[in-house]
């Protein structure tokens, strides 16, 4: 009688930046190569880079002002080394590091330095010390909420978690918010008055937006609206396809699905480019392709988070290129590197300081006015006439000043609405949920995931968008928001037969 001598399959090994449990047991090349690293990564961006420029030469004051920064800066420093550094990708905590460090860390300590601010401060040097000092409380609570998040519920009975089914992409709904897509990006494109106004400027862009009735005083609900559906559709389809493309053999052999890839391409190349549309938008763009391209390359996000802060630091602050046109932009003339910090859009700091001066000079806080002004934002002031404005517009025209275009970042929408102890509870949560959404991520986007997995699209996109998020105003945000949730919600399905799902 015959034996059956075939062996069993073999599993292959869980690479140790796919499991943290084996992290320390296994040495790879990969492994030896972060453990190198480590050191002088985490010594440049939490030590060497703060103190090179806290030594600069300038105006600045060196009061507790100045010391309360250097020790943000450094202490964003060592965090973002840690997500650097992680054995499991954490796209939502690296980009909150990584925009703390960068735009509330080193931009603002350059600007204590030199003593000048892209945006004036008009309150007392008090103020502006709250602002940091607050700013380094979110951030801890923030990292008490990542750490609360470790504890997880341990089920019901038996101790045993139960497994939630994984959302997955419809098949014929994609399809159709492709076709929803194209349309969206044509009516837009049309609106403006065609593609080529798309690469001329955002100064153009804006007129046309005027041009067409649907930006007239106070009201943005249309102006959101007409960009969110021109950009986002197309820009979510581009997404799902790029993944579609990149995980399935499949996909790659059917020429629709490649013909369909390279016109949603171009699509964006015209709606999405960063000649028509601001740069925090176009970093978004660029960084959920990044990890949607590459959906298991540990390397390539250490690589992703390092080299932003030097783009951060030398191309951002003169990326406004063709914000205005030939008549109207002034180029950048500089003689120190920390100069265009100094002068360009890292004001976060500045704007919060204003923000504690405007509540104390009598409005005081608003209880979650501003949120609710967020959330519904596409209430038109017609039927809501006592709707609130933009945080950043509202605290600049309250300043006098001529452009209204400021930020108001996380900490400062929340403080406004909720006082201190409310942004500490605002940012505490939004660590929680990042940390739980983050191992979520680790677990399921691997190579093993399926095509249509939702969550490998979804959390690079919202990694990208988070730095508007965190650059505020929430109001000017929340529009492309709430149109990239209609365009989930379309899509998505728990079911995994083979009719729906993506091969």
């Amino acid at each position: 009688m015959a034996t059956d001598i075939r062996k069993p399959p073999v599993t292959p090994a869980p690479s140790p930046f796919e499991d943290e449990s084996l992290w320390g047991k296994v040495t790879t090349p990969r492994t030896l190569l972060s453990r190198a690293l480590s050191v002088p990564l985490a010594l440049g961006f939490a030590v060497f880079l703060p103190l090179f420029v806290a030594v600069q030469s300038g105006a600045g004051q060196r009061d507790a002002a100045f010391w309360l920064q250097l020790l943000l800066t450094m202490y964003a420093g060592a965090r973002l080394s840690a997500m650097v550094l992680t054995s499991r990708r954490k796209l939502l905590q690296g980009s909150f590091w990584l925009f703390v460090y960068m735009a509330m860390g080193v931009a603002p300590l350059a600007q204590a330095v030199l003593g000048q601010v892209p945006t004036p401060v008009v309150g007392p040097r008090s103020d502006l010390t709250a602002a940091i000092g607050l700013v380094l409380l979110g951030c801890t609570a923030f990292d008490v909420g990542v750490l609360l998040a470790r504890h997880r519920p341990t089920g019901r009975a038996g101790g045993s978690q139960k497994q939630s089914r994984p959302v997955m992409t419809h098949r014929r709904r994609l399809q159709l918010l492709t076709v929803l897509s194209f349309l969206c990006s044509a009516a837009f494109v049309m609106k403006l008055g065609g593609p080529a106004v798309f690469f001329s400027s955002r100064q153009e862009i804006i007129a046309g937006i005027e041009e067409a009735g649907v930006s007239n005083g106070d009201g943005q609900a249309g102006q959101a609206l007409l960009r969110g559906f021109g950009t986002v559709p197309a820009l979510l389809s581009l997404l799902l396809y790029t993944r579609w493309l990149v995980t399935s053999k499949f996909a790659r052999r059917k020429v629709s699905i490649i013909v369909t890839w390279s016109a949603l391409a171009l699509l964006n190349l015209v709606v999405n480019n960063p000649i028509s549309n601001p740069r925090y938008w176009f970093l978004t763009v660029m960084f959920a392709l990044l990890f949607t391209v590459f959906p298991v390359s540990a390397a390539m996000y250490r690589v992703a988070l390092s080299m932003a802060v030097v783009i951060a630091l030398l191309v951002f602050p003169f990326a406004d290129r063709f914000r205005y046109d030939e008549k109207n932009y002034k180029p950048v003339e500089t003689t120190s590197f920390l100069e265009p910090m100094a002068l360009k859009d890292y004001d976060q700091i500045g704007m919060f300081a204003n923000t504690i001066t405007y509540s104390e000079s009598g409005p005081g806080h608003y209880y979650g006015r501003q949120l609710a002004g967020s959330i519904l934002f596409a209430v038109p002031r017609s039927v809501w006439p006592g709707k609130p404005r933009d945080t950043g517009v509202m605290v600049g025209q309250w300043m006098g000043t001529v452009n209204t275009n400021l930020s108001s970042p996380i900490w400062a929408e929340l403080w406004l609405d909720f006082g201190p102890l409310g942004m500490g509870g605002g940012l505490l949560a939004m660590g929680y949920a990042s940390a739980r959404v983050d191992r979520r991520y680790a677990k399921r986007a691997t190579r093993r995931a399926p095509p249509g997995s939702l969550i490998s699209v979804v959390v690079p996109l919202v990694a990208g968008y988070s730095f508007i998020l965190l650059r505020g105003p929430l109001l000017q945000a929340s529009g492309r928001v709430a149109i990239a949730a209609l365009c989930l919600a379309l899509i998505a399905t728990h079911r995994q037969d083979r009719s729906t799902t993506l091969r």
